[in-house]
């Protein structure tokens, strides 16, 4: 994945740098990554998030579905990060339902089938 405008030993730089981040840092930028795509989606940057513009509740499902599966996937390495990122996870599950016009059931909501039923 290198840029056409990217020379060889820049290209490399970035992989050394990326080599250089432990493993827990890389998964909870990711989570972070996913939480804020998500936010956005569901219109929770917006004054009113039932009129913001980049409402879009099918991406937001998908993308609350993958954070959770990355949670669930790895909680055991996040070590102090796993509480915060369960947290942040668990409010976009609940901004989800309460956005949605006709909410899922419980444990049919988005991620759900890897966290469970969120009230």
């Amino acid at each position: 994945m290198t840029d056409q405008n990217v020379t060889p030993d820049a290209a490399e730089a970035q992989v050394r740098d990326l080599a250089e981040i432990p493993a827990v840092e890389v998964i909870t930028r990711a989570a972070i990554m996913l939480m804020s795509a998500a936010a956005e989606k569901i219109g929770l940057s917006h004054e009113n998030p039932d009129n913001s513009p980049h409402r879009d509740l099918d991406e937001a499902r998908r993308l609350i579905t993958a954070l959770a599966g990355l949670v669930t996937a790895s909680a055991e390495y996040l070590g102090p990060h796993a509480g915060p990122v369960r947290d942040g996870l668990k409010g976009l599950q609940l901004a989800f339902r309460e956005a949605s016009a006709a909410p899922d059931e419980p444990g049919q909501g988005p991620g759900e089938k890897y966290t469970g039923p969120v009230w």
